[in-house]
């Protein structure tokens, strides 16, 4: 690519970068970065927490855009509905098709994961397969809401196994070949390794021509990654069109009433009821606790500690791979949630960059800026102005110190903030400065017909 790695000076104006020159600029607002790296601000494909101390802590990791595409919102506008005009980084979702079946076999308003400080509840639209009619409706509703903004199609398959068969899913595929808009999808999930899921995405793809993103391949292919990404390279050569991310933790994490732990999850997982733990408490489960909490309070959030860290580095490794977070919904200090939404980026500069040597700083920027860009580029055109730095590109941006940024959220303090993002820039407005969080609320919402600051 056209990489620089070198000194050069910025001008941002009205949002946009106006210049860059390797000598000195003078403006009425100077940001001194010597010694530090200056890169494009982290575009985040997967983030379920549109709140604000979830956009603190993408803030502080060097994320100036946050995206819900995994489940994605229906209507489209009502995802981060109370963030409009408030949110200090730039967020926005896929027409999420969970939401549009709510609506279409149930009569129900879900409209996206995390909606009026409250997650969704998943009823019937999530076993039961559609009518001809339905799907038909499915389909009109997924347009709309493609017409809407929606930054594609979310499609979270795995939980919705029962109820999606082959028809609404060529379906689906048919609908996001036509708009050029990527499925967003978290594929079904057979025993451990198991690529069955994965190539089901893959024909989907070649047969209709839908761009297909496999979210979180690590936690789907779990010990099998190096085979899932073969298998994609092997069908991109041959005409498909599928990307996939990654994220750098080593658990998973959802309600304990959800449908995967409800049948054969220690096979499916390899893991024991050890392995699962409380979020709120830290504490691990024992089969009595596990089956006594999920009978009373199957919403709790339990992490799941089933990946393996070699699975990362050889996910890491893999040419085209984007880093997501997967941050999960965090409402206060006190509800506990995931590492991941606070710690991913930088642990990848920290320990995958400086102190592992495992890939490269360009690689790994390209890998959490641009790919991610690009990967929207097809559907929201604006998206080529981010995830790189030239003139005329988005005024978006984060400044680091490479010796010492580092992740400290822990599973059991998952909400530190990372260390070391010394500035991050948000269509052009400071909102870190000098380590320093600003009350500034620059984000706009991310259509795929372009930004709106509505």
């Amino acid at each position: 690519g056209n990489e620089v790695d070198g000194v050069r000076h910025l001008g941002i104006d009205d949002g946009v970068v106006t210049t860059v020159s390797e000598t000195p600029l003078t403006g009425r607002d100077v940001i001194d970065a010597a010694g530090r790296v200056v890169c494009p601000g982290f575009v985040d494909l997967h983030t379920h927490t549109p709140t604000d101390l979830g956009t603190y802590l993408a803030a502080r990791s060097g994320i100036t855009t946050a995206l819900e595409l995994e489940a994605g919102a229906y209507p489209t506008g009502a995802y981060a509905v109370d963030m409009v005009g408030r949110s200090p980084i730039h967020f926005g979702a896929s027409t999420g098709h969970f939401a549009v079946r709510a609506k279409v076999v149930e009569d129900a308003d879900e409209p996206c994961m995390v909606h009026s400080g409250r997650l969704f509840r998943a009823g019937k639209s999530f076993v039961i397969p559609g009518s001809g009619e339905q799907l038909t409706e499915i389909a009109r509703r997924l347009h709309e809401g493609l017409d809407a903004g929606g930054l594609g199609i979310g499609l979270l398959l795995d939980y919705m196994s029962r109820a999606i068969d082959a028809d609404e899913l060529r379906m689906i595929g048919e609908v996001a070949a036509e708009r050029s808009a990527p499925i967003w999808t978290h594929v079904r999930r057979g025993a451990a390794g198991d690529p069955a899921g994965l190539d089901e995405m893959i024909d989907l793809s070649l047969d209709t021509g839908a761009p297909v993103h496999i979210c979180h391949i690590n936690a789907s292919a779990m010990g099998a990654v190096d085979e899932w990404i073969r298998r994609i390279e092997v069908a991109n050569a041959e005409g498909a069109d599928v990307t996939y991310e990654m994220f750098v933790h080593t658990a998973g994490s959802t309600n304990i009433g959800v449908h995967a732990f409800r049948s054969d999850w220690q096979e499916r997982f390899a893991i024991t009821y050890a392995d699962i733990q409380l979020a709120a408490t830290g504490e691990r489960l024992t089969a009595e606790t596990f089956t006594r909490i999920q009978e009373q309070e199957g919403g709790a959030t339990v992490i799941h500690h089933y990946m393996k860290e070699e699975w990362i580095r050889s996910g890491l490794v893999a040419t085209d791979m984007i880093i997501a977070t997967d941050a999960m919904p965090c409402f206060d200090l006190e509800t506990k949630s995931v590492p991941n939404g606070a710690g991913t980026h930088a642990r990848i500069l920290g320990r995958y960059v400086r102190d592992e040597e495992l890939i490269g700083l360009s690689e790994a920027v390209a890998k959490m800026a641009l790919y991610p860009a690009q990967r929207l580029e097809g559907v929201a055109p604006h998206f080529a102005r981010k995830g790189r730095l030239g003139v005329g590109c988005d005024a978006d941006l984060v400044v680091f110190d490479a010796s010492t940024i580092e992740d400290r959220a822990t599973y059991l303090e998952p909400y530190l903030e990372a260390a070391g993002v010394d500035h991050v820039v948000v269509a052009g407005t400071p909102v870190i400065r000098g380590g320093d969080f600003l009350d500034a609320r620059p984000g706009i919402r991310q259509l795929a017909s372009g930004p709106v600051s509505a």
